[in-house]
This record gives C-alpha cells, sequence and structure tokens, in this order.
C-alpha cells in the first residue's frame, strides 16, 4: 500500500477495511465475538474495532497456518466448526459466509470424515492465489500457492481465496503438523493436501468474483470500492430511492435513506446522514452526519453536522456548517452560510449572508449580505433576533446584540446595540430615524464604532 496506515485500516466508503469483514463475520459468529488476529500496527486496530471483537497476536509473522494456530488457546472446545477469512477482503458478504456454514454442516451429516467446506472462485486474473487441483473425479486434492506453481499449473482458472469451514477437532490436530514452506512460512492451504492424504473430504463451494477481491494496492482498495459503492446504490434503489447517476453518486454504508428520495448525479452521502421521504438532495451536494426532513431540497451545497427539518431548501452553494439547525420551512439561498445557530420556522436567508452563533426566531427575513459579527478576536458572542424581525442588506450585527419582535434594520446598517421590538433602525453605528435627525457626525458614539472594528464573522 506504500502507507505508514495499517492496510486494514485503509478506508472504503467511511468505514476501514476490517470493520468490512468484522461485519461478514459477525452473521457467523452468533454466540460470541469474532477473533482478529493482529500482528503489525495491532495498537491502531484494536483502538479501531474496540471491544467487538476479541484479539490473538501473531508475534512472528510466519504464515497463515501459524496465525490461526495462535487463536488456538481462545478457540478450542468452543465451538464444532471453525470458519478462517481475511481482513482485507472486504467485498465479501455475510450471506455467502451463511452459505458455506451450511455447506459445510449438509456434508459433514452426509460424511462425518469432512475436513472442511472452502470457497473457490474462476477468473482470469489470479491476483496472486493459490490454484485448486482436483483429480479427474473432480475431487479437490490440493492448493498449490502461486510461487510454487508449475508453468501447467499457471493455467488453472479456478483459484482458492482462502476462506475455510474446517471441523475444528481435525483442524486443532493438524495445524501444528504443517510442515515449514521454503519461504520459511505454515501455509494454512497445506492442510488440504493433508487432508486428502489422511483420508478426509474437502468439500468447495463457487464464489462470485467481486466477493473475494484482495487488496494488496490503492489499485485494488479503488476497485473494492467501487464494489461496495455499487451494491450500496443497488440495495437503496431497490428500497425505493431514485439515484439518477449511479456513476456518480457515493453512499457510504452508514447512510439511511427513505422511499421516494432523489440523488441527483454528483451527490457525496457520509458518516450518520438521514435523508426523509420526497427530499431531492443535488446535483452535485455533500452531507455529512446530518438529518435531512421530509420534502427538502439540497443544492449544490454542503452540509455538515447539521439538522434540516422538513420542507426546507438550501442553495445552490449553501454551507451549514456544525451545530446548524433550520427549522420547517426555512429558505436558505444561493452563497449564504449558517453555523451554531438555529433558524426558527419559515425564517428566509436569501443570499450572500452568514450567520453564526445565533438564535433567529420564527418567519424573519434576513436580507442579502447580512452578517453576523460573532467572534472579537477571543471569543464567539450571540446574536438572538426576535421573530418577524426584517433585517435589510448588508446590515452588520455586532454581536452580542438582539434584535426585537417586528423590528426592522435599513441597508447597510451597523446594529451595535440592541434593537428594541418594532423599531427601525439604520446607519452607522444604527439608530432610530428620530435619534439620526438630531446627531451631528461630531456626536457619534465611537464605543460602538470600536466594537463595530474589533468583531468578524467566524
Amino acid at each position: 500500500m506504500k502507507s505508514e496506515l495499517p492496510k486494514v485500516l485503509h478506508p472504503i466508503l467511511g468505514r476501514p477495511m476490517i470493520s468490512w469483514a468484522v461485519q461478514a463475520a459477525r452473521t457467523v459468529a452468533s454466540h460470541s465475538p469474532p477473533v482478529v488476529v493482529v500482528g503489525h500496527g495491532r495498537e491502531l486496530v484494536q483502538q479501531t474495532l474496540g471491544n467487538e471483537v476479541l484479539y490473538v497476536v501473531q508475534e512472528e509473522l510466519l504464515g497463515t497456518g501459524h496465525a490461526v494456530l495462535q487463536a488456538q488457546p481462545l478457540l478450542e472446545g468452543q465451538a464444532d466448526a471453525v470458519l478462517v477469512t481475511y481482513g482485507d477482503m472486504p467485498c465479501l458478504r455475510g450471506e455467502t459466509l451463511q452459505a458455506l456454514m451450511k455447506l459445510y454442516q449438509q456434508e459433514k451429516d452426509q460424511d462425518a470424515r469432512l475436513a472442511c467446506a472452502m470457497l473457490t472462485v474462476t477468473r482470469d486474473d489470479p491476483q496472486g492465489f493459490g490454484r485448486i487441483l482436483r483429480d479427474a473425479q473432480g475431487n479437490v486434492q490440493a492448493i498449490v500457492e502461486e510461487v510454487d506453481c508449475t508453468p501447467e499449473q499457471r493455467e488453472i482458472r479456478e483459484l482458492n481465496p482462502s476462506i475455510f469451514c474446517f471441523n475444528a477437532a481435525w483442524l486443532w490436530e493438524n495445524l501444528p503438523r504443517i510442515p515449514l514452506s521454503p519461504k520459511g512460512e505454515y501455509y494454512l492451504t497445506d492442510l488440504i493436501g493433508m487432508a486428502v492424504e489422511q483420508g478426509w473430504r474437502v468439500a468447495t463451494m463457487p464464489v462470485a468474483v467481486d466477493e473475494v477481491h484482495g487488496i494488496n494496492t490503492r489499485l485494488h482498495l479503488a476497485q473494492a470500492t467501487d464494489i461496495l459503492r455499487r451494491r450500496i446504490l443497488e440495495r437503496h434503489m431497490l428500497a425505493g430511492v431514485t439515484i439518477v447517476d449511479p456513476a456518480t453518486t457515493y453512499v457510504e454504508d452508514t447512510v439511511t435513506i427513505e422511499a421516494d428520495v432523489t440523488l441527483l448525479p454528483g451527490c457525496l452521502l457520509q458518516g450518520t446522514t438521514h435523508i426523509g421521504r420526497r427530499s431531492v438532495i443535488g446535483p452535485y451536494s455533500q452531507i455529512i452526519h446530518s438529518q435531512i426532513g421530509e420534502g427538502c431540497r439540497v443544492s449544490y451545497s454542503v452540509v455538515e453536522e447539521a439538522v434540516m427539518e422538513e420542507h426546507c431548501e438550501i442553495g445552490p452553494f449553501g454551507h451549514l456548517r456544525k451545530g446548524a439547525h433550520l427549522a420547517a420551512g426555512v429558505h436558505m439561498g444561493n452563497f449564504g452560510e449558517v453555523k451554531n445557530s438555529y433558524l426558527g420556522p419559515g425564517v428566509k436567508m436569501g443570499h450572500f449572508s452568514y450567520i453564526g452563533d445565533a438564535q433567529v426566531a420564527s418567519n424573519v427575513n434576513i436580507g442579502a449580505g447580512t452578517i453576523t459579527c460573532n467572534y472579537d478576536g477571543q471569543r464567539k458572542h450571540q446574536t438572538i433576533i426576535e421573530e418577524d424581525a426584517f433585517i435589510g442588506s448588508d446590515t452588520l450585527l455586532v454581536a452580542p446584540v438582539t434584535v426585537g419582535a417586528g423590528a426592522r434594520t435599513g441597508a447597510g446598517a451597523v446594529v451595535t446595540r440592541d434593537v428594541p421590538p418594532g423599531t427601525l433602525v439604520y446607519g452607522v453605528p444604527a439608530r432610530p430615524p428620530g435619534a439620526l435627525r438630531h446627531t451631528r457626525d461630531a456626536d457619534v458614539d465611537t464605543s460602538d464604532t470600536g466594537k463595530m472594528d474589533a468583531a468578524a464573522g467566524s
């Protein structure tokens, strides 16, 4: 991978690679958590997975057989069958592992001398997988690793992705007997030949090519991401979501989307995002860890850690930052930005405005170019706008400040003091009309000017 990050921690659609593998394994580990064998980068892996799995450490990296052997003290006597899978195969489905376990049980019921059931895949690109050797009757005889293949064996296209369901008693008896390979490793795959030599049977089950896509390079990572992305989109489309252009739409596995939502081209939905019914998202919008209510519209915009209640609309080119909360029916036009603020029901925020650290009550009109100057260089301060207020274009609200219910500010006003309910203010600094008529330029309160100059939106 040419990376400081352990391979299995590289992210795929919002989750580390190994998390996908663990999720699949959990579908068959019903009585206890899956066991993860860790080597290099074990601390980071353990921090990532936490307590959802059990861990064993492979101090010396002596191959796959040696890795499984490390789990013997933890697993021996705990189950009749042991499933072995890999942290770098994120595309393997839980349903496939369940089918493999079912095949193992059916075959074992017919013949107790079943050593294991295993997956096989047939494809032109071997991707480094070992070859399956069969006899004339089609029975599996052995697995030959690619590095050990003869030229004739390299032409075999039935491959071993190394997903096994072992007879537990047979496995623990024979694991210590695996011979050391010329590379100085103990290959788990050698158990297949050993089983056949002992007169035990091996059952096989074919698997789709896209499920056993191993990852060793960034190219493989991109290919696996595309496989999983298409699966996620197919799941949502079958559940009633319209995705206009799947080729340009990215939805992480943790996102929930209700029926009758439309995703337009270029959408990226991430994290714990939820999209309510009949909403239209896009084109070209990113939504991260946010809650979008029913009937909303998000166009060419970014929404991160925010809430939009029903029938809100933002964009084009809007930005909801962390802590933004738009109540029902809020309209936020192009090039608007809201951060850590509540906009009450029916608020209209046309365009080119910034609202930060504010509480805005219902039915307020916020004119173009309005800015809450919430930061004085050291601390953030709050702006409060009460219901039915009208904020004129290019108004600067120098926090902390309150605009009362039904109050109005004129275009270009710099509001440095609280505005009483029902009052009109305008000018620099903003004053009611009567106060401005009786104020000479030389009498302007410079303390307001200083407050204005020290404030900025942030």
